[in-house]
C-alpha cells in the first residue's frame, strides 16, 4: 500500500474484544482524533509532538490535560497501555516489541482525501469501542465541508511552507482546496505528491494566490513581484480528522475575501 494511502490495521485484538481502557497514542493526527471519540480517562497518553504549541493540530490547552510520551517502546510501555495507536512512520522495532507483549496496536497512515480521513475517524473510533462518537466527529466534518463549498469559478492558488514544500494531486490538502474553490497550482505545474517549489520557480509563474504561514517571513522577491499572499496556518496542513473543519473554514473565508 502506498505511503500517502490511509492503513488502519489492528494486531493482537479480536472486534469482540472489550472496549480498551489505557488508549496511548503515538502519532499527533491520531491524538486529535481520539481526544474527540474517546471516552473519559481513556486516553492514557499522547504523543510529545501535541503539546508542542508549533506542532499540535488541536487546541494546545485541551492537548495537555494529557499526558505525554516521547515515542519510545519502554516509556509507552510503563503507561500499560491496552491499546497503542501508531503512525506510518513509527519505527518497526517499536511495533515489533509491541507485538511480542501481545499489546494490540492500531496503524493509522496518511489520509490522501477527506474519504481516506472519515475512514480514519471511524476506524480509531471502532478501535476504542466508540462508533457513535466516531458517527459524530464524521457528521461534523461533513457538515463543516458543506458549508465550505464553494460553488464559483475556482481560483489558481499554491499552499507553500515556510520550507518551500507543497501538496500536489493526491494529497487531503489539495482535496480541501478543490472543495472550497481553488485550483492546486503546484499539480497543475507538474509536482509530485509532496514536492518542494523553489522561488524562482513560483516567479516564472506566480499564482493568483500564495497560501503562506502569517509566522514566517516571505521572500523579499515575492514582495517585489506583487504575489498576492492569504495567512494560512500550516498547522492545518498536517491531519485530517478535526482538523479539515478549521482547515475548511479558514480556505473558505480566504476564497470568499477572492474576487
Amino acid at each position: 500500500m502506498r505511503a500517502s494511502s490511509l492503513l488502519v490495521a489492528l494486531v493482537g485484538a479480536s472486534a469482540a474484544a472489550a472496549a480498551p481502557q489505557r488508549v496511548v497514542s503515538m502519532n499527533p493526527c491520531a491524538d486529535a482524533i481520539l481526544a474527540e471519540v474517546a471516552a473519559p480517562g481513556q486516553i492514557a497518553a499522547v504523543s510529545h509532538w501535541s503539546h508542542d504549541p508549533r506542532g499540535t493540530s488541536m487546541d494546545l490547552a485541551r492537548a495537555r490535560r494529557f499526558p505525554r510520551h516521547f515515542g519510545t517502546a519502554e516509556e509507552v510501555l510503563r503507561l500499560a497501555p491496552d491499546l497503542v495507536v501508531a503512525g506510518a512512520h513509527t519505527p518497526a522495532a517499536t511495533r515489533a516489541a509491541f507485538a511480542r507483549l501481545g499489546v494490540p496496536v492500531v496503524t493509522v497512515g496518511v489520509p490522501a482525501s477527506v474519504a481516506d480521513s472519515l475512514a480514519e475517524v471511524r476506524a480509531l473510533a471502532r478501535a476504542v469501542g466508540r462508533p457513535a462518537a466516531g458517527e459524530a466527529l464524521v457528521g461534523r466534518i461533513e457538515r463543516a465541508l458543506a458549508a465550505a463549498r464553494h460553488q464559483g469559478p475556482p481560483v489558481p492558488a499554491v499552499l507553500r511552507t515556510p520550507a518551500g514544500v507543497v501538496p500536489g494531486d493526491g494529497t487531503l490538502m489539495a482535496d480541501l482546496m478543490a472543495t472550497t474553490g481553488f485550483v492546486n497550482a503546484a499539480a497543475t505545474m507538474g509536482l509530485a505528491r509532496w514536492d518542494v517549489l523553489p522561488v524562482e520557480r513560483l516567479l516564472l509563474a506566480p499564482p493568483v494566490l500564495l497560501l503562506a504561514d502569517p509566522g514566517a517571513a516571505l521572500h523579499p522577491a515575492l514582495a517585489r513581484a506583487r504575489v498576492r499572499v492569504a495567512p494560512f496556518d500550516m498547522r492545518l496542513l498536517n491531519c485530517g480528522g478535526p482538523s479539515i473543519i478549521r482547515a475548511a473554514a479558514a480556505l473558505a473565508a480566504i476564497r470568499r475575501g477572492l474576487p
